[in-house]
């Protein structure tokens, strides 16, 4: 842990045996390390409209003020500043609050017109004074763009959402436009909207592409830049077609493109060295299409990955066994591949904040027909399992010895095995029935996806497959992961909530969903128990096999609300399950966990990856160093990286 602010604990990763590659791996990492930091002012523009302008302003009066820089006002503007940093905008990462600074108007007000009026992100003919009277209500007013994500029943969740994916349009309009342009397609399913902003102009509805030579185009081009150079150090042809692929995609904005480009990297399972780079995910984005950018560089955990790699070979056996319908199942599942990597450069939205796995594609038209890839990233859940030790956490909230001692000796393992099924077979298990759009559930899907794929891992976990396989040691390693999943979801996960507020993610959603409803079906049974002693509340789970039970029982409801595209049953499920807090239980977890001084959200710090040159000038190695403070490298990253203009219309 290197500091802490708000709520955020920083962190470092290590790049193990990064030494120890060969120069043109090196060089490889390097150039698409730098291709993914160029892409970072776009995810600040996505999630609001003044992101840029703001962080730019006071990112000005940090380095330039001839202020008190120990004042009380000073230094909560820069914990502010770190909160927007980590947050890629003012509001919340995870909870997708606004958050209100701690520093008043008029010292922001003075630090504005004190420095040097070039420093600041001016428009031409606006003086200092304007641009503070532009940003005051967006900083100040807590009911200007409260959330950056707004998925609240009974609201248009679009003009009521902060985040810049669409601009002066409404939920019913958008969708309408959306079903249109999937109703005029054609035969092959395309992911409209994904790499566009929708905007309202002279009455019509226009989307504006992200590519060259439309929005966000000086970091595309930088982006493409970088994946220019890294082609001459890929691996084979196959990686060199894959990358140059990328580029034309980024250059046409043709989904078909992106789409092509997909399939080859799914395909592409025998490279060392891996990336992604793109718009991906579509969590930010409350009707879930468009999606925010994302980078990750990382190679391969050669040990770590024979773990994923047996559950690959085995993914039709999970398949036929799963406890759902058989019309919802794949008879055939095809191209699985897993594998754990080394991550070596987060960015974007992975990035101060990361997942500990990813699988993609995410179009499931390609996941049906040519399959997907899953990665666990090895390094980051180190660093997570390093951070937690011995931080007073299992003390507080475990209900006895015997389930310490569970997750004492199994957690770590059960931990990257759930992540493993989690996403090299969760997500791309079943199958929608003919003619059901990936986009049926709406608000509801990204929760619902969650859900399936845990439900997928905690139903397997706990399957004697594992111990066969060698994946787990004994019948009983299952149970920490049940244990400290079933906590959660109930009640330790609340620390991420504000008292008063519903949970708004996704995968909170999806956790509490599972948590709540296996407790509301096992209670007649007192499957899982809550029990109060000392005036503190803790879970018992009395039977770990009925909860087995319970999780297939959900996995198949939930995988027929997906294949059948039953959005009224999502709704239903998600709203029942998933929103509401139990608001007695909230504030005391919150009180239990204040005084143990503990962060509810972890980060990391990039690496420094250092080009050392011969007398000729030529690159004869890279050097990584992990000696970057947190502040040094968002200030060097918005000095080195800053393509886009403040203003992106």
């Amino acid at each position: 842990m290197i500091e802490k602010f708000a709520d955020i604990e920083m962190l470092r990763y290590h790049v193990d045996g990064f030494e120890e590659l060969s120069l043109k791996y090196k060089k490889f990492i390097y150039c698409l390390s730098e291709a993914a930091l160029s892409g970072r002012d776009i995810l600040f523009d996505q999630n609001g409209a003044y992101n840029l302008r703001i962080r730019r302003t006071l990112e000005a009066i940090y380095i330039h003020s001839t202020s008190n820089k120990s004042s009380e006002n000073f230094l909560a503007m820069e914990t502010y500043l770190k909160r927007i940093w980590f947050s890629s905008g003012i509001h919340h990462h995870y909870g997708c609050e606004k958050f209100i600074p701690e520093f008043t108007k008029d010292f922001l007000k003075q630090e504005m017109l004190s420095i040097d009026a070039k420093l600041l992100p001016l428009q031409e003919g606006e003086s200092a004074k304007e641009l503070f009277e532009l940003l005051d209500p967006i900083i100040f007013d807590p009911e200007i763009m409260p959330k950056r994500v707004n998925k609240s029943q009974g609201e248009d969740i679009l003009t009521t959402s902060a985040c810049n994916y669409y601009q002066g349009v409404n939920q019913n309009k958008a969708e309408e436009y959306y079903n249109n342009l999937k109703e005029s397609g054609g035969d092959t399913p395309i992911s409209f909207g994904l790499n566009s902003r929708l905007v309202a102009e002279e009455g019509q509805l226009v989307e504006k592409i992200w590519k060259v030579g439309g929005l966000y185009s000086k970091a595309i081009e930088k982006i493409i830049y970088w994946l220019q150079k890294a082609i001459k150090y890929a691996e084979d042809d196959t990686q060199q077609t894959i990358i140059q692929t990328l580029i034309n995609y980024y250059r046409t904005g043709d989904l078909r493109t992106f789409d092509e480009y997909s399939i080859q990297w799914l395909k592409d399972t025998n490279s060392f060295v891996d990336f992604t780079n793109g718009f991906i995910e579509t969590y930010g984005d409350p009707l879930g299409l468009k999606a925010s950018w994302e980078s990750i560089v990382n190679y391969k955990d050669l040990e770590a990955t024979h773990r994923t790699e047996i559950i690959s070979k085995n993914a039709q056996w999970f398949e036929d066994h799963s406890p759902v319908k058989e019309a919802f199942k794949k008879k055939k599942v095809k191209g699985v591949s897993a594998k754990v990597i080394t991550a070596a450069i987060l960015a974007g939205d992975l990035y101060p904040s990361t997942a500990i796995g990813i699988n993609l594609p995410n179009s499931e038209w390609i996941r049906a027909l040519h399959g997907s890839k899953s990665v666990t990233i090895s390094n980051i859940t180190a660093a997570y399992n390093k951070a937690s030790r011995h931080n007073g956490f299992m003390e507080e909230f475990v209900y006895s010895d015997q389930e310490k001692e569970l997750i004492d000796k199994y957690s770590n393992l059960t931990d990257e095995l759930h992540t493993d099924l989690h996403e090299c077979l969760g997500h791309g298990s079943g199958q929608l029935l003919p003619g059901i759009s990936q986009d049926a559930l709406k608000a509801y899907g990204s929760t619902i996806e969650e859900a399936r794929a845990d439900l997928f891992g905690l139903y397997y976990i706990a399957d004697t497959k594992m111990i066969e396989l060698g994946l787990l040691p004994d019948e009983n390693a299952y149970k920490a992961q049940y244990y400290t999943y079933i906590m959660n979801g109930l009640m330790t996960q609340l620390v991420r909530i504000k008292p008063e507020h519903q949970i708004e993610e996704a995968h909170m959603r999806n956790r509490q969903l599972i948590a709540r409803w296996a407790y509301e079906k096992g209670r007649g049974e007192n499957v899982i128990e809550f029990i109060n002693r000392d005036k503190k509340t803790y879970i018992k789970i009395n039977n770990y096999s009925a909860l087995r039970d319970i999780f297939g029982q959900l996995l198949a409801e939930i995988q027929r609300i997906k294949s059948t595209g039953e959005y009224e049953s999502a709704q239903s499920l998600v709203e029942d399950y998933a929103v509401k807090v139990d608001q007695t239980l909230h504030l005391e977890v919150l009180e239990r966990y204040e005084k143990l001084k503990l962060s509810p959200y972890k980060g990391f710090i990039n690496p420094v990856y250092n080009k050392i040159k011969d007398n000729e000038g030529n690159v004869c190695d890279i050097t990584v160093s992990y000696d970057e403070s947190y502040t040094d490298q968002m200030l060097r990253y918005s000095s080195d990286y800053s393509y886009l203009p403040s203003i992106n219309e």
